[in-house]
């Protein structure tokens, strides 16, 4: 086994070192949500901690590390007799993104149980964590109901598989530990209140710190035992704190004072539910007992707030994370005991007395350039003061509304997610086949009725039914998959006339929203001038392209054939990576093509390259006034899709309700 680096050797990053600590103490905190960019240590701070966690009593031989002083009753390897516990030092397990549900919870022989009556059971990860740290990088890449099962496990403490009626449970409790990068999307609400504490890391930016990640890490390189070595009295140090804060735990003291002000917190912030309550509680616990005291105090209460609360926080996506901290200190004090201190800033950091350093590696993000001004469309606006010739200054969204439900026609088999019907491995039944591979999801009458006709050749003729490999059906299911939604949007001079950016972009930001929210990855190209670029290559972070749509600017002619181009060539390479996820094209436009020799013609070949290739598209038709000349409407034509208008798109418009009836009787 690799030498691990020391978890005290990690520079800076106090939060969430403190965060990791805490939950080794009370375990019930409930797990520790890491948010931020690459190059920061995450990974390499949650590894450290097992070495760390204090050595684990097993019973010998149980698959699922019962502890002996109090083995679990109802553990598939019990009942356990009496006898000399086992030492071991407590494990970390790590979940790979691609991880199957089998491979998870556990696998049960579907074949045996229902030939032999045999209950046989592979662990999974699941158990594989119990009484240790279940480790998830990039958590906001797994698949939503992976997620639920490793986070309804972490709530309940135990993890069932149930299959066609024969069902194992065992106990899981863990330290559940995800990391992620806001860049590649985020998780949906619910499950961000799931993670008791969570913590914003970053590169610091001081120079001498920077050195010292540096120093150490090529030092770690070069030698990791010799490394490890040089801070084992640190790590020791530590490790026994824990032991020490474990200890004294059940003797803290959270007082009615301290109670009211965890309230007062959560109600000034105006959380959901009272998970937050509960969490801020355990915390603050938590970080009286590291600090060697038994008595919760106003710190205690400030510090836990600011782990606890600030993903809870979340309204949708745009929301940035964080909190108030002038508001939080005026909530404490205005419900605080008078005897009471001003809160300081913080505890101790994790190292306690322990001696340690502090910053951090990593490299700060990089900003993208602006475009320089092109020619103006014609439309006949006054330009700002500041903007380039042809260009105008990017003007701010309108208000987000709930979308219509967009989706792509057929079925696919793409990533989970909640836009367009799939063959997926949850849902509801639709069929049944033959196993490829092992068996998962039986499907019990199919299977049944391919056993039925060969009873008597099988020598059986009495109640009963002899079933072989060969009569298993598997179900077939059918649920929603997530797409590619690759939006291109017009930014010309005309777009701009009559101040129409702003709804275009409100209306955007609503498909941005619903994308998040239906699991999509977003793209998004833009044409104005006498060009088109990829503003935003296809991701999963929703939070990447509403920014780069807050920022486009407009102004120029309208060259539409070469936005349809980029898109097409977009979708090519992402084909490529994803072969899998279906795309839907949402072409922003007026209609018009003014840019570059044939315009219009060019565009009407350009538009049907998607429709010889049966890529799903819609139009939001942006033209507006008295006069219209229907432009938008053709393009979808020639891309073989629809168009709606920008209000047609809201999901209470009378027009689109009108719209769809018409549509259902043409259909009809």
């Amino acid at each position: 086994m690799s030498t691990p680096f020391p978890f005290t050797a990690v520079v800076g990053q106090d939060d969430l070192r403190l965060a990791l600590l805490l939950n080794a103490v009370s375990p019930a905190v409930g797990g520790v949500l890491v948010r931020g960019e690459k190059g920061t240590a995450k990974s390499t701070a949650v590894r450290a901690l097992s070495a760390l966690m204090p050595e684990l009593d097993v019973v010998p031989g149980c698959r699922f590390s019962c502890d002996p002083a109090a083995p679990d009753p109802a553990c598939p390897d019990g009942p356990h007799e009496p006898g000399t516990p086992r030492t071991r030092p407590a494990r970390m397990v790590e979940l790979p993104v691609g991880a199957s549900e089998d491979r998870l919870v556990g696998a049960l022989d579907i074949e045996r149980a229902l030939a032999e009556g045999v209950k046989a059971f592979e662990p999974g990860l699941l158990a594989d964590a119990h009484r240790g740290i279940l480790y998830v990088d990039e958590v906001n890449l797994l698949h939503d109901h992976l997620v639920d099962l490793l986070l309804d496990a972490a709530a309940m403490g135990a993890s069932y598989v149930e299959r066609e009626g024969v069902s194992v449970r065992h106990a899981a409790r863990f330290l559940l530990v995800g990391t992620m990068n806001p860049e590649e999307g985020e998780l949906r609400p619910q499950l961000l209140d799931r993670f008791g504490l969570t913590v914003e890391v970053a590169a610091s930016r001081e120079p001498d710190q920077r050195v010292e990640v540096v120093r150490r890490r090529l030092a770690y390189d070069d030698d990791p035992a010799g490394f490890a070595a040089r801070w084992a009295d640190e790590e020791a140090a530590v490790r026994h704190r824990i032991v020490a804060a474990r200890r004294l735990l059940p003797q803290v003291r959270l007082g009615d004072g301290a109670l009211r002000q965890i309230a007062a917190t959560c109600a000034a912030f105006e959380v959901d539910g009272m998970r937050a309550d509960i969490v801020m509680a355990r915390t603050a616990t938590a970080l009286a007992a590291w600090a060697g005291r038994t008595e919760v105090l106003a710190e205690d209460v400030r510090q836990a707030a600011l782990l606890a609360l600030p993903h809870r926080r979340r309204r949708n996506p745009f929301d940035a994370p964080g909190l108030d901290e002038d508001k939080l200190d005026e909530t404490l004090q205005e419900f605080g005991d008078s005897e009471d201190d001003d809160p300081d800033p913080g505890p101790d950091g994790p190292g306690g007395g322990g001696g340690q350093p502090a910053p951090e590696d990593g490299g700060p993000q990089g900003a993208d350039g602006g475009a320089g001004p092109e020619e103006d469309d014609g439309a006949g606006e006054p330009q700002p003061s500041g903007a380039g010739a042809g260009e105008q200054s990017a003007v701010r969204a309108s208000e987000p509304f709930r979308t219509k439900a967009l989706s792509v026609p057929g079925i696919g088999q793409g990533a989970a997610g909640r836009r367009s019907r799939a063959r997926t491995e949850h849902g509801r039944t639709t069929g049944a086949r033959r196993p490829r591979g092992t068996l998962t999801k039986l499907h019990l009458a199919a299977t049944v009725q391919a056993a039925a006709p060969h009873q008597r050749a099988r020598g059986r003729s009495g109640p009963g039914l002899v079933v072989r490999r060969d009569d298993l059906r598997e179900a077939t299911r059918e649920g929603r998959e997530g797409n590619l939604v690759l939006f291109v949007v017009d930014a010309s001079g005309s777009m701009a006339a009559r101040q129409r950016m702003s709804a275009v972009k409100g209306a955007v930001l609503s498909l941005l929203l619903d994308a998040y929210q239906r699991r999509d990855k977003v793209g998004l190209v833009t044409f104005r001038g006498a060009a088109a670029e990829v503003a935003l290559p296809p991701t999963s972070s929703v939070d990447a392209a509403a920014a780069r749509l807050e920022s486009l600017p407009t102004g120029g002619r309208t060259p539409l054939a070469a936005g349809l181009l980029r898109a097409h060539e977009v979708l090519r390479v992402e084909r490529l990576r994803d072969p899998a996820r279906r795309a839907l094209v949402v072409v922003v436009t007026d209609g018009r093509a003014t840019g570059g020799p044939e315009p219009v013609a060019l565009a009407g070949r350009a538009a049907r390259l998607f429709a010889a290739e049966g890529v799903a598209s819609v139009v939001v038709d942006c033209e507006s006034g008295p006069v219209r000349l229907g432009l938008a409407g053709r393009l979808a034509g020639e891309l073989g899709g629809t168009a709606v208008t920008l209000d047609e798109l809201r999901a209470d418009s009378i027009a689109g309700l009108v719209k769809d009836v018409q549509g259902n009787r043409r259909a009809a």
